[in-house]
């Protein structure tokens, strides 16, 4: 399409979330556009939101479900950038105002512990980069009206990221199975998502092990401190005001209220 670029692009998508008013689908607009570009399109967005005073906490690991990547036709996960300008907290309701068409999913939060910049690092040798984990929930929301997106859509869109709210730390150990523990969502005492660890590409170790390979390939490695949200572990669901309680085996259970 005749005057589209990728800073147009990304200006476009910087509107539609700033003044939480959706747009088209940014792979419609320029057909021609591929994963780097995409990629491209998010960075120079948090490099604005950076620019503007926001800092870094993390990122986060989309599409790790293989139902989700043949839905939409893709054969790998995808991630965004976590500011803190996302951070929730579970004492204070979520604001729905504040969203454009949010829905939200159970996950494992990972807290990293040492640098990873070594390529090639099983996940014996990874797990021992971790520092915590906690249960957590990511509120996605897409910039793109009707949820309208392929892997183009949502990478440039910054892995489709809302907000989030993280349950209580505990230490990580090495060898602790996080593929096994299910995971059951409710809103207000009804479930409405269920499934486990293995939900994320088999296990959110393998999920962290294919951030921290493609962070290193891209130039800008997982650093200690940094927040990972691991992929969600059952169906995402749209949010709406309620209750909504987060139960997954080994931690404790997360209570958020959206308003």
């Amino acid at each position: 399409m005749s005057g589209v670029t990728l800073e147009s692009l990304a200006a476009d998508l910087f509107a539609a979330r700033a003044t939480r008013t959706p747009i088209g689908p940014i792979r419609l607009a320029d057909p021609s556009l591929d994963i780097d570009g995409a990629y491209a399109i998010q960075k120079a967005n948090i490099d604005r939101l950076l620019a503007g005073g926001a800092w870094r906490v993390g990122r986060k690991i989309g599409l790790t479900s293989l139902a989700v990547q043949k839905q939409l036709g893709v054969d790998q996960p995808d991630f965004g950038v976590l500011l803190d300008g996302m951070v929730r907290t579970a004492d204070r309701p979520l604001d729905l105002a504040e969203l454009i068409a949010p829905r939200i999913e159970g996950e494992i939060v990972f807290r990293i512990g040492r640098d990873i910049t070594e390529p090639g690092l099983p996940t014996e040798a990874l797990a021992g980069h971790v520092e915590a984990v906690a249960a957590g929930f990511e509120i996605v929301d897409s910039a793109i009206a009707g949820w309208d997106i392929s892997i183009i859509d949502t990478i440039a869109d910054n892995a489709s990221c809302g907000v989030f709210v993280i349950g209580p730390w505990q230490p990580y150990a090495t060898g602790r199975d996080l593929k096994s523990p299910a995971m059951t969502l409710t809103r207000d005492g009804e479930v409405v998502s269920t499934g486990s660890g293995a939900a994320s590409l088999g296990d959110p170790l393998q999920a962290l092990a294919w951030l921290a390979e493609t962070a290193i390939r891209m130039g800008d490695p997982l650093r200690a401190s940094e927040l990972v949200l691991g992929g969600a572990l059952g169906p995402m669901i749209p949010l709406t005001a309620g209750d909504y309680d987060l139960a997954i085996d080994g931690f404790p259970p997360l209570r958020v209220r959206a308003a």
